[in-house]
């Protein structure tokens, strides 16, 4: 019986295949060569034990085991791990023929999901560091029987991580923090029959947490295939979340290579496709986001106004509300906290958002809680039908002081993550943190959402009484002469006086 690998094991084994490509490679491109290799092992596993089953079921028959009907994925002749781990010269060129054969055989699945990495590059990566890599990752079985979906998936995501971690300031392209992921997809709450979208995708994380939260809700995730859509610009992070879906056991998704704002993936005719739940944290006040085919827009996604050209964050804002279904349809996006209080074309874009009643909440979240920059963020979360006793008004949380202090990293922890969702949940008025804003007091403040004009903080202060006071102040008066006095030494005695 094959022994089942521990998230613990696995996870430790894939970062060590990342210190053997330490020096050569920069950190920033761990990811482009690990998840090829760790996605490549894993489908010959799988084909592997598809062969030995097959052969169980017919008794023995080869050429019925070969029959593209047993197998999830084809792996052509010539292009199976084992083929590669054969190689001691050129082996990059076997990986690169090996993955693009692959890619051939499946193309409806698997089609461009190596990414393009340069194996054959011998400056960076020589032939003796290759079969070292190889041989790593060969150490461990990755098939079904032992390494689960779960297992590999939760492994996969702690590479994410750890990748992230090293990079920093890059890792916002493709990271977000998963208890900030967390917190979206409980707000948003998705059940097995929902469909649901993320326009920014990055590696794949939220629909890997939405999939997650229907499972634990006892729902049954088979009921989510074929309903996870996502698009992603960068051709490695949107090979990663492919590879994502796949190793968590997401049989049926549709994640596209493409920029959003410019080009989205999914539409009928000039109308965009609808989602019961759409999710994103899309890159900050994007520059050069597209405004030029924006001002003709096919999709009508310019409807409350032209976003500046300088930041794209109400075009990403505008794309997720019309992909939102019409009746159930929400949505929750991460925003710098500017989008709440910037004037000119953003006021005016979101004086028409919050005319349609569709803003349910601001979430004010801690800083430096996201890679790539220490300032703190915001969570807007949509609705398209707000339940009765929230029209008219939109809940404002001030979550700032929920984090966890870190040396290079705030974060935000689980129990941080369940205080701000009781706030959310609850919807009413907590003195310092929370308040339900009427639509009519936000119309006085020029449409203007910044937390601190709707909050004010608690302030905890200690009772003195007028003597304490005055004997406080008599000591800060005297260390006040003392050091006027000392200036005043120091002066002299350096000719200025």
């Amino acid at each position: 019986m094959t022994e089942t690998l521990n998230i613990s094991t696995l996870s430790n084994h894939l970062w060590e295949s990342a210190n053997i490509l330490r020096g050569p490679v920069d950190a920033a491109d761990f990811k482009t060569y690990i998840f090829p290799l760790l996605f490549f092992k894993r489908i010959s596993d799988v084909y592997d034990e598809e062969i030995q089953n097959a052969l169980v079921e017919s008794d023995g028959d080869q050429q019925f085991a070969l029959f593209p009907e047993n197998h999830r994925f084809q792996v052509p002749e010539g292009c199976h791990w084992n083929d590669v781990r054969k190689k001691t010269a050129n082996v990059g060129k076997a990986l690169q023929r090996a993955m693009r054969e692959i890619e051939k055989a499946n193309p409806d699945t698997l089609y461009g999901i190596f990414g393009d990495a340069q194996w054959t590059n011998k400056d960076r990566l020589s032939d003796e560091l290759l079969c070292d890599l190889v041989e790593h990752f060969s150490l461990l079985p990755l098939g079904n029987n032992s390494a689960r979906a779960d297992i590999l998936g939760g492994a996969y995501e702690y590479l994410i991580k750890k990748f992230a971690d090293a990079t920093n300031k890059k890792a916002g392209e493709f990271y977000t923090p998963r208890t900030v992921v967390n917190l979206m997809i409980r707000i948003l709450d998705p059940k097995e029959g929902d469909t649901i979208y993320d326009p920014a995708c990055g590696t794949g994380g939220m629909l890997i947490e939405a999939i997650q939260h229907v499972k634990d809700d006892g729902g049954n995730v088979r009921k989510l295939w074929g309903k996870l859509y996502g698009q992603e610009k960068n051709l490695t992070t949107s090979s990663i979340a492919r590879m994502n879906c796949f190793l968590h056991g997401v049989e049926d998704f549709k994640i596209v290579r493409g920029d959003t704002l410019r080009t989205p993936a999914f539409h009928s005719g000039d109308s965009l496709s609808k989602f019961d739940c759409v999710i994103a944290n899309p890159p900050f006040s994007l520059e050069k986001w597209g405004e030029d085919v924006w001002t003709s827009d096919p999709y009508g996604r310019n409807f409350a106004g032209m976003p500046p050209s300088k930041s794209g964050d109400y075009a990403w804002v505008q794309h997720m509300v019309q992909s939102m279904s019409p009746r159930k349809g929400r949505m929750a996006v991460v925003l710098p906290h500017g989008a709440l209080f910037r004037m000119g074309g953003e006021g005016a874009i979101r004086k028409k958002l919050l005319g349609m009643d569709i803003l349910d909440a601001v979430i004010g979240l801690g800083p430096n809680l996201f890679y790539g920059t220490g300032l703190a963020a915001c969570i807007m979360v949509f609705r398209k039908t707000k339940p009765t006793k929230r029209k008219k008004q939109v809940l404002i949380v001030d979550a700032s002081s929920q984090f966890k202090k870190g040396r290079a990293q705030n974060e935000m922890l689980s129990s941080h993550v369940d205080q701000i969702f009781q706030w959310y949940h609850d919807y009413q008025d907590v003195e310092g943190v929370a308040r339900c804003v009427s639509l009519d007091e936000i119309q006085e403040n020029d449409w203007n959402l910044n937390i601190p004009r709707y909050i004010e903080p608690v302030i905890d202060e200690e009772t003195v009484t007028v003597a304490e006071a005055i004997a406080n102040l008599k000591t800060s008066l005297e260390a006040a002469y003392a050091a006027e006095d000392k200036l005043k030494t120091l002066l002299k005695e350096n000719g200025l006086v």
